[in-house]
């Protein structure tokens, strides 16, 4: 499959850096909000990109909002409002989807707006199928998988190594810590009770199916610690107040890595996904030139094989692969060694369901 060799082909890193962007967009805003998810990620963002644009720019200034996970419905509030006061939105695939379904975000022409890869190749065919949208700026690939606290494996058992652990209190009691909301939820329990992998998105469109998952949730409902922010997940196994826990591998790669903490990894059904930027629909020409300028810096090839030496994350520029740090590879979730047993997130499916079992899913927390 043609989207599956591009994520693995986002191991590694190429070339270097494009040259300055000569064109002209005319006068451009000398401010810029930034909405992300904050912590870790928006941190390798700010090292990579926004740091060294800001040195070309010292009349710039950047700040930023992390309410990405919140971006759906804040769009949809500030349209309405006919207000919107983002400039550049940091976003999942799927929510790409939905905002561009509903106006909410710019179609662009990715080859007028990015950089070409240092040999010429054309920005479309360098990020290839992870352009899953006609508003969509793929940044990363990234995987929701699990961590566990290795010094509470019970003793004389195994450290858990699929996916289905998390549903087996008997042998791995103790609190989880989930995600407050049924993307990857729904997925993982429906393949922790038998659905088929392929068969997983088939089944979740039925009400009998998302009955089913929900049903195998409840076996676990009320060990789980919901959350909310990616960082609640490393923090909760920090301080040991849960056994393991979904969170995204970036989090975890810091966690474990550069804090050093006794956590391990179960990358058995880590789910793939991507992430990018979408430029919100309508905004004035000074800010919309501003914007395009400094997207078209901070996707080139360099500035994406530069964040991953910040974050375990697969940069979606297949010129970008040649150039990830040796160190970095073994982290990724694209890495062979950890891509045994994946699952590719479906965001079609997301996009036009998610609103529906998102009430269905919340309606069962609350019982």
């Amino acid at each position: 499959m043609k989207f599956t060799k591009t994520l693995m082909a986002t191991t590694a890193l190429t070339v270097a850096a494009t040259g300055a962007f000569a064109e002209s967009h005319g006068n451009m805003a000398s401010d810029m909000t930034l909405v992300s998810w904050g912590g870790a990620y928006q941190n390798s963002q700010q090292k990579a990109y926004v740091e060294p644009y800001l040195e070309m720019h010292p009349d710039v200034s950047v700040s930023w909002d992390e309410s990405s996970a919140e971006a759906v419905a804040k769009l949809r509030a500030m349209n309405e409002a006919g207000n919107v006061t983002w400039d550049l939105v940091d976003v999942v695939a799927s929510d790409a989807i939905r905002l561009c379904d509903e106006g909410l975000a710019m179609e662009v022409d990715h080859d007028e707006i990015l950089a070409e890869a240092p040999d010429g190749t054309s920005a479309s065919d360098d990020f290839g199928d992870l352009i899953v949208s006609d508003c969509y700026i793929p940044q990363i690939v990234y995987s929701t998988t699990v961590g566990y606290r290795t010094d509470l494996v019970p003793d004389g058992t195994e450290p858990p190594s699929d996916i289905c652990a998390v549903f087996d209190l008997e042998t791995y009691p103790g609190k989880r810590a989930l995600e407050k909301r049924p993307i990857n939820n729904m997925e993982w329990a429906l393949l922790c009770d038998g659905v088929a992998k392929d068969e997983v998105y088939d089944v979740l469109e039925t009400e009998a199916g998302q009955d089913q998952a929900l049903a195998k949730l409840d076996t676990i409902k009320d060990q789980v610690v919901w959350w909310n922010a990616g960082a609640d997940t490393p923090q909760l196994l920090a301080d040991g107040e849960v056994f393991m826990g979904s969170t995204y591998n970036g989090r975890l790669y810091s966690a474990i890595v550069e804090q050093d903490q006794p956590i391990g990894m179960l990358w058995d059904a880590q789910v793939f996904d991507l992430d990018g930027w979408i430029i919100p629909e309508g905004l004035p020409e000074d800010r919309l030139a501003r914007v395009k300028d400094f997207v078209k810096f901070a996707t080139d090839t360099q500035r994406l094989a530069d964040q991953a030496k910040y974050i375990s994350y697969g940069p979606a520029r297949s010129s970008s692969a040649p150039l990830v740090p040796e160190d970095m590879k073994m982290h990724m979730p694209t890495d062979p060694a950890n891509a045994g047993n994946t699952f590719l997130y479906n965001y079609e499916f997301w996009a036009d369901y998610r609103d529906d079992i998102d009430a269905k899913f919340q309606a069962w927390l609350a019982q």
